[in-house]
């Protein structure tokens, strides 16, 4: 996703927004998305609740096309899980049968 907060004046009409929900038992589903300045209230409205933002452009073109209110395609699953593992990490969470084996995440920080 394009992150369109450096001028928050100025209104980038390329922008592109998707927004997934993922209730940690069905497939994430498509929940928001558009384009411009519907885009960027997308993003500042994650923002806002402290939902992580990750902006790839390649990814967006793909859930753009995507009904509002569908399961993202299994064809997806992996990135999106991955992606999902990945704001867990960032944000301190780690599930409990979880163990860093390789010692390369450094859970004092």
């Amino acid at each position: 996703m394009k992150d369109v907060t450096k001028n928050s004046d100025a209104i980038d009409l390329d922008a592109s927004a998707v927004a997934l929900a993922y209730d940690g038992k069905n497939a994430p589903q498509i929940v928001a998305k558009g384009h411009g300045e519907l885009a960027q209230d997308i993003i500042a409205t994650a923002k806002e609740h402290g939902v992580l933002v990750h902006e790839d452009e390649e990814l967006v073109k793909v859930l753009q096309r995507i009904e509002l209110g569908t399961d993202i395609p299994k064809e997806l699953y992996i990135i999106i899980a991955e992606l999902i593992a990945f704001s867990y990490v960032l944000q301190g969470k780690f599930p409990e049968q979880w163990h860093n084996i390789h010692q390369r995440i450094d859970l004092k920080s």
